[in-house]
């Protein structure tokens, strides 16, 4: 028994895996620089966008050098949804004219209070 004991092993700092049989992902470098001069690379996946900036250590945000690779292919951008669209999904203008109303009835009575308390004590 003595033959297997881990002396003077740190079982919780180090592993006892090996890398062997992993199939590590794809990664392509894309090199950024900043206004202070600092120009550093980054490694990611060949299924990543590179994005046009990244920020650098020193606080500034540094540019993308070069071209990321074509591979990828740009996605259409979503326009912007606002409140006042999504608000019309779910409810007509006649139902939004009604609540509307009716909020300022109630706010006319006195039972909402201006500082958004709605409950009276």
């Amino acid at each position: 028994m003595a033959d297997r004991a881990l002396r003077g092993m740190q079982i919780g700092s180090k592993s006892m895996e090996s890398e062997d049989g992993v199939v590590f992902a794809d990664r392509y470098t894309v090199k950024y620089a900043c206004p202070n001069g600092h120009v550093f690379e980054m490694p990611l996946s060949v299924e990543a966008t590179a994005p046009p900036t990244w920020g650098c250590r020193c606080g500034t945000t540094a540019e993308l050098v070069g071209e990321a690779p074509e591979d990828t292919e740009t996605k259409p951008a979503k326009p912007v949804r606002t409140h006042w669209d999504m608000l019309c999904e779910r409810r007509s203008l006649e139902e939004l004219e009604v609540v509307l109303n009716e909020q300022l009835t109630a706010y006319r009575e006195g039972r909402l209070r201006p500082e958004g308390h709605y409950r009276k004590s």
